[in-house]
């Protein structure tokens, strides 16, 4: 009897909407497709406008436009670097083991084919690995608004993107990078993009120095509610941010989503009932902090690890994160002398490495088989001593160190060498003359141009003096019956 080749699939007997055409090669999945494009919409909404709300409101009125508007430059210029070099640097062809080879990712050819992984074409995954790009840098301004010169943050952006951001992702991501072929466990960017942020926010606000004294001693949120509109968008878009980075809509997405929920209500709940304990209240602003050190500290872990080291990892980052900014902050003369506006370094870098050592404790051998695809090569350490594989359990622990390690060294060496390039072309923050007024002398604009805040109304263009006048005496009427009340 001679052996013969099975027969040919009869695509006709496919539905109309799965038959493979020009559009739809075979290799491709459409639901994987459509969730990936989803996820990192997502992912992208988190920055515009989720951190630009965010910012805009955290900030004092004077500083709103400023902020914001960091954020969409870098959201843009990401863009245009990402797919001109960026992204063939981050995951392309391997130059060294920390750093891939410069090419573009433009040409229809390259974007039709099939991803380095995942069943969709590299032009969804250059636009998901965009979004993750764009928020590590939209996360570095956090650390340096209220200051910054806007032009040396034109100069920063396409530097960092280039010459930092592109070794960390593609030395612990890219399939041939030095850490990702040793083993090392990032699901979703704990190092690549949190850890990256905190260190290097926290390194350039030292090189930009510290707000004006008197921004520095109060500055409060110029709108709350527009920061807890941030601060939801922020946290509903990282159901893409975990959920995405199985590149498949499968059952190991499901659960990342669900442990990245439950570890950020778990922190926000911590980090809540420290501030009643400590402070006597439920601070807003200390909830969002708790909330954002949960999503941080779940990251690297979201799809390896079971619901209860969700709320184990919930608790650790609703309670490390507030001691190192409410306790060691203010004994240590460094993070004092620094000054990070939107304290960066310990939500981000604090909980970067938090949940990357949680990680290798808790990461289970199965779920990293599905996420992975290869059994009993990552192994969390509580399941190795369980199992009698302490060492794997400890080789993994080293690895997340060595990641740590790796990540603090780039992200200090580069971003100084950055900040100090920069500063040769232009200086790294604004005049003091500048930094008084805000808003109007960097961009010549202010966010709320309302004559409850004295005469600019009077300067607006088609406003009247007379209508000025009236609007000044009306507010003051106003004024005197609340005070009366």
């Amino acid at each position: 009897m001679s052996l013969s080749s099975p027969p040919a699939f009869n695509f006709s007997l496919l539905p109309s909407n799965l038959i493979p055409g020009d559009a739809n090669p075979p290799w491709m999945s459409k639901g994987d497709n459509a969730w990936q494009l989803v996820a990192a919409t997502l992912v992208g909404l988190q920055s515009v406008p989720g951190l630009i709300i965010l910012y805009g409101g955290a900030v004092k009125k004077k500083w709103a436009v400023n902020s914001a508007f960091m954020v969409l430059y870098a959201f843009a210029c990401v863009l245009l670097c990402w797919v001109c070099w960026g992204y063939r640097m981050s995951f392309g062809e391997k130059l060294i083991p920390i750093w891939g080879k410069i090419d573009v990712a433009l040409e229809q050819d390259y974007l039709f084919q099939k991803a380095f992984l995942g069943m969709f074409p590299n032009a969804t995954m250059v636009f998901f690995q965009f979004v993750f790009a764009a928020i590590t840098l939209v996360l570095i301004a956090g650390a340096l608004l209220g200051r910054m010169n806007f032009y040396a943050w034109m100069l920063f952006v396409p530097l960092w993107l280039t010459f930092s951001y592109t070794f960390g992702a593609y030395t612990i991501w890219s399939s041939n990078g030095w850490l990702s072929v040793n083993g090392i466990i990032d699901y979703s960017g704990g190092y690549v993009i949190h850890l990256s942020s905190g260190v290097a926010g926290f390194t350039a606000a030292y090189w930009v120095g510290p707000r004006s004294t008197k921004d520095r001693e109060r500055f409060p949120p110029n709108n709350i509610l527009l920061m807890l509109a941030g601060a939801g968008l922020l946290w509903m878009g990282w159901s893409g941010f975990n959920g995405g980075d199985p590149y498949a809509a499968n059952i190991d997405a499901s659960l990342a989503v669900l442990n990245t929920h439950v570890a950020a209500a778990t922190s926000l709940l911590t980090w809540l009932v420290l501030d009643v304990i400590f402070f006597g209240k439920p601070s807003v602003i200390g909830a969002v902090q708790g909330m954002i050190t949960g999503l941080v500290a779940i990251t690297p872990a979201a799809g390896v690890v079971q619901g209860w080291a969700a709320i184990a990892i919930g608790l650790c980052s609703g309670s490390i994160p507030w001691f190192t900014m409410m306790v060691v902050h203010k004994k240590s003369e460094l993070l004092q002398k620094v000054d990070d506006t939107m304290a960066v370094f310990h939500t981000h870098a604090v909980a970067g490495c938090l949940g990357g050592l949680l990680t290798g404790l808790f990461a289970h051998p199965r779920l990293c088989y599905l996420f992975y695809g290869y059994y009993n090569n990552y192994y969390g350490l509580f399941y190795g001593l369980h199992d009698g594989q302490a060492h794997k359990g400890l080789r993994q622990m080293g690895l997340q160190l060595l990641g740590i390690l790796f990540i603090v060294v780039v992200n200090v060496v580069m971003t100084s060498l950055i900040c100090l390039l920069v500063q040769l072309i232009v200086p790294l923050r604004m005049s003091e003359e500048d930094m008084e007024i805000g808003d109007e002398a960097a961009h010549g604009e202010e966010a709320y141009a309302i004559w409850g805040q004295g005469d600019r109304l009077e300067k607006s263009a088609g406003f009247s003096d007379t209508a000025a006048g009236a609007a000044k005496s009306s507010y003051k009427t106003s004024r005197s019956q609340v005070e009366m009340v």
